[in-house]
């Protein structure tokens, strides 16, 4: 079998959920929603999961900065790779990623946003990896897409992009036009070798 035809199977099962102008609109939506509930942001901040959530954060960033004339809103990225349970199980040694977080959470809204909700784990050690930043006042997950019927611990998103139906074996993968050429959200039958 040839390497092309190899490809062909290779992406053969897939769907795409969203993609260009569905996900602009999904997004938009979003930060309308945003903006309703924590109004300037004054007295709240934004913390993306390393490494899949901070593209997601910064398009989400970026816009409510926009549509608020410029106001800043604090961005974190959160590494949680030493505190996720299974740090020393996995096959292959994780790779941690650096925080960037120049503030403190004490007394703040804290809105946490990642990606894909899957099984809940990374939400968990990023609650974990947050308190060393102090004491929030509130924290809230924001996701583009929600499996929701794939969780192993009690973690659920309270703004979500997309919600979808999927089995345990499909993998759900986002991709941004400033690394893969196109905005697109993809449901792969299977995670896809690299």
């Amino acid at each position: 079998m040839s390497s092309k035809v190899l490809m062909t199977v290779r992406y053969a099962m897939h769907k795409i959920l969203l993609a260009d102008r569905q996900l602009e609109l999904t997004l938009e939506r979003l930060c309308y929603r945003l903006l309703e509930e924590y109004g300037d942001f004054s007295d709240a901040c934004m913390v993306a999961l390393q490494p899949r959530g901070v593209a997601f954060a910064e398009r989400l960033h970026g816009r409510l900065e926009s549509l608020l004339s410029g106001t800043r809103i604090l961005l974190g990225k959160l590494d949680t790779t030493f505190y996720r349970d299974d740090f020393r199980r996995k096959e292959h040694p994780l790779k941690p990623m650096e925080t960037e977080m120049d503030f403190l959470v004490e007394d703040r809204r804290v809105l946490l946003v990642d990606d894909v909700l899957f099984s809940g784990r990374s939400v968990r050690a990023a609650l974990t990896a947050l308190q060393h930043y102090g004491r929030a006042e509130k924290i809230e997950l924001c996701c583009l897409i929600d499996r929701r019927f794939n969780r192993e611990v009690p973690v659920q998103s309270d703004y979500t992009g997309l919600t979808i139906d999927a089995l345990n074996a499909e993998y759900v993968q986002v991709e941004w036009a400033d690394e893969a050429g196109q905005d697109r959200v993809i449901l792969y039958d299977s995670k896809p070798q690299r």
